[in-house]
């Protein structure tokens, strides 16, 4: 009898442990965190029931001649750490909407971004961006992919200890070339440090497709093996121009779609920033969550529904 009973309780015992594996196995180890310009939105119960712990900010690389700019990040980074939220910090230009927005010698970025650094750094900011979309019209590093690769040591001089998004790229028409000269630039010992790449998978997300997140990770593993990656921007486009004319319940299926992509790409991609919280009323770009009052779209469901199965 005593014999049944101990078989038994192994029996059980080792259904139990078999189970374990099977339960952990069922959240994908990707990192989500949601991204944006606006602090209020660490504060609004949608957002906080969401129990996010990452956050991403673009700032531009001079913003410390900008007490305007310096003000808007100082009550951004305070907002995340008031809500325990790690802030990504990505370097960005000072000129969006120009295609002449001025490329910074190395000496402008070790000065300027320094500043930001310091500043930043001792806000509790550990995650830097090196340049935010760096082969994307908008910004100076567009058509220098060399300088590009000039300030990815001197962000690491500048923040010791700090994990550094390397190169941070979109998946456009001529990304691997861009990656490509990227690396060559490098010096055979930071080609071997530049391993936390950043994506913004855009195309792929909204025209459900993989190929151009594919292209980039292979692009970049020619050049460094050991490299990982973030997807830094992505998201359901709710409105941008002729090909996504506004439509919440698109943008809620690419944003299912993302989560998708996310698993695919696990082995390789280790966070998921989407971008972004606050919509813009369907004026121009826009792939927010909620609407400019606040209400929330359906694609906010989608998210957490589907946050079930990752990390934070």
């Amino acid at each position: 009898m005593l014999r049944r009973t101990s078989l038994l309780a192994l029996t059980v015992l080792i259904a139990t442990l078999a189970a374990l594996p099977a339960a952990a196995g069922a959240r994908t180890s990707v990192a989500v965190g949601v991204a944006d310009q606006q602090p209020l939105m660490f504060d609004q119960p949608a957002y906080r029931s969401l129990k996010l712990k990452k956050t991403r900010y673009f700032i531009p690389w001079d913003a410390a001649k900008n007490p305007a700019e310096l003000t808007k990040a100082d009550t951004f980074v305070a907002g995340a750490r008031s809500a325990g939220v790690r802030v990504l910090l990505h370097i960005s230009t000072n000129n969006i909407t120009s295609t002449h927005a001025h490329l910074p010698s190395t000496r402008e970025y070790k000065t300027w971004v320094g500043k930001l650094v310091r500043r930043y750094k001792a806000r509790g900011v550990k995650d830097w961006g090196v340049w935010n979309e760096a082969n994307h019209r908008s910004q100076p590093t567009s058509k220098s992919p060399k300088r590009a690769a000039q300030y990815f040591p001197i962000m690491r001089s500048l923040c010791r200890g700090c994990t550094i998004v390397a190169l941070d790229v979109l998946d456009q028409k001529g990304v691997a070339s861009y990656i490509s000269k990227f690396y060559r630039a490098l010096s055979r010992t930071n080609r071997s440090r530049a391993r936390l790449v950043g994506i913004h998978n855009y195309s792929d997300t909204n025209r459900r497709r993989s190929t151009g997140t594919a292209r980039i990770i292979s692009a970049v593993h020619k050049n460094n093996r050991r490299a990982r990656f973030w997807l830094t921007e992505t998201g359901g486009v709710v409105n941008f121009g002729r090909a996504f004319p506004c439509s919440q319940s698109r943008a809620a299926s690419r944003l299912s779609f993302m989560f998708t992509l996310a698993k695919k790409f696990r082995k390789n991609v280790k966070r998921l920033y989407i971008y972004n919280w606050t919509g813009s009323g369907c004026n121009g770009f826009d792939a927010g969550l909620t609407k400019p009052d606040g209400s929330l779209r359906p694609g906010y469901t989608v998210v957490k529904r589907k946050l079930a199965g990752f990390t934070r």
